[in-house]
């Protein structure tokens, strides 16, 4: 073998291995956030300061290290009611203005430290009340906190933008109140609505007054839909309530057959989604815990990424789930072999399907997203001209 041979033999083993981001460059990459949970993403730690703060006298554990390992378990356990008591406990030391300001600042600078430079922030002001606090003084101190978030990662070097998605519960009866909150603050920080909660028993056809409200107010939603109920739930929350996007919407997968020989068929409700280009905020680490998957290699993003729906990676539930951003996609660059076009590709995604103006969208796409993972990928392709150099002067 000549060495030029050798050296694009070299150069071509290499290339395989190293397009494969590091989790370095994964970190490092911008990243857009849809779907996260305000309540869902609490550092261990806070959650035992704020408590003693508060008094809040039911954690069942004081040490930051042991409650965070006992989220973690709890929401692995496949007990539905341990899996909820989580919530009751983070949701418990968010009861006063000063709390709320603090984790969502600290939510904020979590995000921009992980490499998310837009993020859509959801939580429902509803179970923020038992100490007196109104619904407008909950959504002051979140955006509030969001704003002081954004600032402390500006000073360390990180740059993010959060908006909020103001979530009513499906099992409530105060939708409308939490969609006309939403529109009030349309221009002040929130830029969406969102209802959340168990599907079955609480379809989102239960909500058609706030949904109607909100499109007749030219405003955005997202609906929790196509996560536990499967394709009923997506078509009501598509054909009667009109969503933007669709919270998880991952049992679209019930609604495509694959063939043995490869060939793959969408059904009616999975053609229409892919043809108009709807939203699905997929979050894989949390769809294993809710059995949507049995694992990564399995879960139906390599698919739907595969068949070019407008499939997003998004968290769901950092605390919970003990993930971020990065961790997602560290997970499926593992199972699927994705590399950081992948990535470009849903973040790009992402980014196109956010509640914020197009010509900001566009900005973020073109003066951050790409000129972001072009960096990394000169960064990747002068590492390979120095391996082959190196290859080369061994070789000769």
């Amino acid at each position: 073998m000549t060495s030029r041979s050798t050296e694009k033999s070299a150069a071509a083993n290499t290339a395989t291995v190293s397009k494969t981001p590091s989790p370095d460059r994964i970190r490092r990459a911008p990243k857009v956030l849809l779907h996260d949970h305000l309540d869902g993403g609490l550092r261990p730690g806070t959650v035992v300061e704020l408590a003693r703060e508060t008094g809040y006298p039911d954690l069942p554990e004081t040490d930051a290290d042991r409650l965070g390992s006992w989220f973690r378990q709890a929401a692995d356990s496949g007990s539905l009611e341990r899996y909820l008591e989580t919530f009751s406990h983070t949701v418990g030391v968010m009861q006063t203005r000063d709390a709320l300001v603090r984790v969502a600042a600290e939510c904020a600078e979590d995000l921009a430290e992980d490499g998310v430079v837009y993020a859509e922030v959801r939580y429902a002001p509803e179970q923020h009340l038992e100490k007196g606090l109104t619904l407008e003084e909950v959504v002051e101190a979140v955006n509030e906190g969001f704003r002081q978030g954004e600032r402390r990662a500006r000073d360390n070097g990180h740059r993010i933008r959060v908006g909020a998605l103001l979530t009513a519960m499906r099992h409530a009866a105060r939708s409308l109140e939490i969609a006309e909150l939403a529109n009030r603050y349309r221009d002040l920080g929130v830029v969406g609505f969102d209802i959340a909660g168990a599907e079955a028993g609480y379809p989102p056809t239960r909500h058609l007054d706030a949904f109607e409200y909100l499109k007749r107010e030219n405003n955005h939603f997202t609906i929790h839909a196509g996560e536990a109920f499967g394709l009923p739930s997506i078509w009501q929350a598509l054909q009667w309530c009109g969503a933007d996007r669709l919270g998880h919407g991952v049992r679209i997968i019930d609604d495509i057959q694959v063939h043995e020989d490869g060939s793959v068929k969408l059904g009616r409700l999975a053609s229409y989604v892919r043809d108009k280009r709807i939203p699905l905020e997929l979050c894989p680490s949390s769809n294993l815990q809710t059995g949507a998957a049995d694992s990564y290699a399995e879960h139906p993003i390599g698919l739907l990424r595969r068949l070019h729906f407008r499939a997003t990676v998004n968290t769901d539930n950092r605390l919970m789930s003990h993930t971020s951003m990065s961790r997602e996609f560290e997970h499926l660059v593992e199972a699927f072999g994705y590399t950081l076009d992948d990535m470009q590709w849903f973040s790009v995604n992402a980014m196109k399907s956010a509640f914020i103006p197009f010509d900001e969208r566009l900005a973020m796409i073109n003066d951050v997203i790409k000129p972001g993972y072009a960096e990394l990928k000169s960064e990747w392709l002068f590492q390979q001209t120095a391996s082959t150099s190196g290859s080369s002067e061994s070789e000769g």
